[in-house]
């Protein structure tokens, strides 16, 4: 074991894992542990997984590779939602020594130093397997992540009581549960205490909010009143919503969101499909005429609000018209963006035995059409917003001797790279789109704040 201690983190899938990793690498600095990047030599490395779609299973043996590579002598700890679906898969993988559950990961520090004092109990090349029945995973763990971006990523609820036919997030994760108003207030003034502008809530199923711990079907609070007690936290310059399902994305919230203080125009709602017939197939709980007046509801009140949509093509059963169908859909709705999720066979899920298979093939020709047509609507929104003025919060890298940084409803700009602009709102100007499809600004003046 290095003598120094140094720890690794990498990070696959959801915001909701990159709270829970930077909240886990905050309780080995409290043992007394150095976190360093990825790429470095460690003690331990550790890979908070992830099992949404195909791809990520398969980067999971290439990371464990580059982190063999950087120590070969490393201790290599599995978390996260693969680690509690297929524990087994991933033990057998070569080189990894530890593989936690939903209820251990935020254990793993113990398991650490267990293994710093009886090592002989990791000596015999067999990955060690502590996962448990989903079942047991009705207690909750706030979470954040801090010092990672310019932004932090405040997880507010966990697991999911939905039973979509396509998703193992539920076995992964467990009953849908949330933080307690408290909590989570306490975790946003330590989040703003250390200077981060922007919050955005993240959590599986975010406007569920409210349901208590061991399964308790009654909401203490509900989502509106969450936004509404988190506008008033001092500090904070900006909140934002990751993604909500559009059933539970009420009136009240959107009308809240267009008067507040702090959250900005820009929300990310799930569609999945632009088909009734598949979205009844995907257990969804709303019909494309719901996610049609919610839209028009957002862009009623904010006009220019960013809208981004979440939508799975190749379902099983999803035919030439059906996919004609969805594409025509998004063509014609008021949105900004796209994020294309190929559909891919997940073990346990009902999706995964139904008929009407659609071959690889198809399903890659139809993600490739709704890309582009995701570039098509993304470049019509920046075209929409130019000449006019908005407040950018700029992020931490020089990328190209240029400083990257988003509006508040989520147009992505570039100027020339100062390090004083880092982290600092600044009002600018909407100038032109440049070669990259990135907005360039000019500035309007001094920053509005930091």
């Amino acid at each position: 074991m290095n003598a120094h201690k140094k720890v690794a983190f990498y990070t696959l899938g959801c915001k909701l894992n990159f709270s829970e990793t930077s909240t886990i690498a905050r309780s080995f600095k409290d043992e007394g542990f150095m976190r360093v990047d990825f790429s470095e030599k460690a003690a331990i490395y550790v890979i908070n997984t992830c099992s949404v779609t195909e791809n990520a299973d398969k980067r999971f043996k290439s990371i464990v590779k580059q982190a063999k590579k950087a120590n070969p002598e490393a201790f290599i700890a599995a978390i996260g939602c693969y680690a509690q679906l297929k524990p087994q898969e991933l033990a057998d993988v070569d080189g990894v020594d530890l593989v936690l559950g939903a209820t251990e990961k935020f254990k793993l520090t113990g398991y650490i130093n267990d293994l710093l004092a009886h090592p002989e109990s990791f000596a015999n090349g067999t990955a060690q397997i502590h996962s448990c029945d989903i079942n047991e995973a009705d207690f909750y763990v706030g979470s954040y992540s801090i010092g990672d971006r310019t932004r932090a990523f405040l997880k507010v609820q966990d697991g999911c009581d939905y039973k979509c036919t396509y998703c193992t997030i539920p076995l992964a994760r467990g009953i849908s549960r949330s933080d307690t108003l408290e909590n989570v207030l306490n975790n946003a003034a330590e989040i703003s205490a250390q200077g981060i502008k922007e919050i955005v809530l993240t959590g599986v199923n975010i406007g569920d909010y409210g349901k208590g711990e061991f399964g308790n079907k009654k909401h203490e609070h509900t989502f509106f009143e969450l936004c509404q007690a988190l506008d008033t936290v001092e500090g904070i310059e900006r909140l934002r919503i990751s993604s909500i399902e559009p059933n539970l994305l009420k009136n009240e919230t959107i009308d809240f969101v267009a008067a507040s203080r702090t959250f900005v125009p820009h929300f990310h709602i799930p569609l999945q499909s632009g088909s009734n017939k598949l979205l009844k197939l995907m257990r969804r709980r709303y019909m494309r005429e719901l996610y049609v007046d919610r839209v028009q509801r957002i862009k009623e009140v904010m006009p220019q609000a960013c809208i981004g949509v979440d939508v799975i093509v190749g379902f099983p059963g999803e035919t030439d018209a059906d996919f004609l169908e969805t594409y025509t859909f998004l063509q014609e709705l008021d949105i900004s963006y796209l994020h294309v999720f190929t559909y891919s066979e997940r073990d346990n899920t009902p999706a995964a035995t139904m008929d009407g298979v659609v071959p690889k093939k198809v399903r890659s020709k139809r993600s490739k059409m709704l890309r582009g047509l995701s570039a098509k609507k993304r470049r019509a929104f920046y075209e929409s917003r130019l000449g006019s003025e908005a407040t950018a919060l700029f992020e931490g890298e020089n990328k190209f001797g240029y400083i990257h940084g988003f509006t508040e409803n989520y147009v992505k700009i570039k100027a020339p790279w100062d390090p004083a602009l880092v982290n600092t709102l600044h009002q600018v100007t909407l100038d032109r789109i440049d070669e990259e499809g990135m907005v360039r600004c000019s500035f309007v003046e001094a920053p509005v704040s930091g």
